[in-house]
């Protein structure tokens, strides 16, 4: 299968990261990928190639379809396309409905959800079911689980994901939070993820603490009880003040390494490309 990639971020977040991870992972697998990214975005100095987009149309018809990763993309690829677009939904906000969002979102053969949640709000938005699959994102397992002192949240100036409220709890529980600017650096010398937000598709960095084995402690929001079963696996709160201080007392181990187990049951990376390549074969079938 030749699919080609397109992903406008100017940042390394968890949409890049699970856009590299399948790109690599499908050439992996002997199928033929590439990934276009925008000038002076990281994705170029991780092996992308620059996105031309006078180029695009026809580029575009080298391949079996195009996979846009974000919704610059998705304007993009609808727009200068001449195979079958598949588009990536990884936001829990609802769908915007002006007549240019409801032309952009009649164009795509499949829509991508990461989750059932965001599979939903894209029902809600009139995409009918034929057209949408739950694709859940993948993370890479670390041959050995976290062991160390600290305990994250991830370093965001962002509002809507909770690092006030992560903090406040932190001072009443009498804890040190760390704040990290990179997760996957910082875990495995970690005991511990805090992930707060108002707002979650599902969350990747979720994921890969999971996959380190850490105590989860994540909102009660979205996409995100799809991955942590309360008590079990991790810990769900309300964004709430104590709530989030009674769960920093009651960091566990052993929900720790039920986490870890989780993720290779179901959300590594391998799981993430079989299920991306059934999409593929599906939005192909009905082109």
């Amino acid at each position: 299968m030749r699919v080609l990639h397109l992903d406008s971020g100017l940042e390394m977040r968890g949409g890049q990261w699970q856009a590299l991870r399948l790109h690599q992972g499908l050439i992996s697998e002997g199928h033929e990928s590439v990934l276009l990214a925008r000038e002076g975005s990281p994705l170029l100095q991780r092996g992308a190639e620059p996105l031309r987009v006078r180029h695009l149309r026809t580029l575009s018809r080298s391949f079996d379809l195009v996979h846009a990763h974000d919704a610059r993309s998705h304007t993009i690829g609808a727009i200068l396309s001449r195979v079958p677009l598949v588009v990536s939904r990884r936001v829990a906000f609802a769908v915007r409905n002006s007549a240019v969002s409801r032309w952009k979102y009649r164009v795509p053969a499949l829509f991508l959800a990461v989750s059932r949640y965001v599979a939903e709000r894209l029902r809600a938005a009139g995409v009918p079911d034929q057209r949408i699959a739950v694709v859940y994102d993948g993370v890479p397992v670390p041959a050995e689980p976290a062991n160390g002192p600290d305990i994250l949240i991830p370093d965001t100036a962002d509002p809507a994901k909770g690092a006030a409220l992560a903090e406040s709890a932190a001072q009443l529980a009498g804890i040190t939070l760390k704040r990290s600017s990179s997760l996957e650096a910082d875990m495995p010398q970690a005991r511990a993820l805090v992930y707060l937000s108002h707002s979650e598709g599902l969350g990747s960095g979720i994921l890969l603490g999971m996959a380190h084995g850490l105590t989860v402690i994540a909102s009660d929001v979205g996409g995100i009880p799809e991955l942590i079963d309360d008590g079990i696996n991790g810990i769900l709160v309300p964004n709430e003040e104590n709530a989030v201080k009674n769960a920093l007392w009651h960091i566990d181990p052993q929900l720790g390494k039920a986490a870890r187990e989780t993720v290779l049951a179901r959300f590594t990376v391998e799981h993430m490309v079989r299920s991306t390549v059934a999409a593929y074969e599906r939005a192909l079938a009905h082109a």
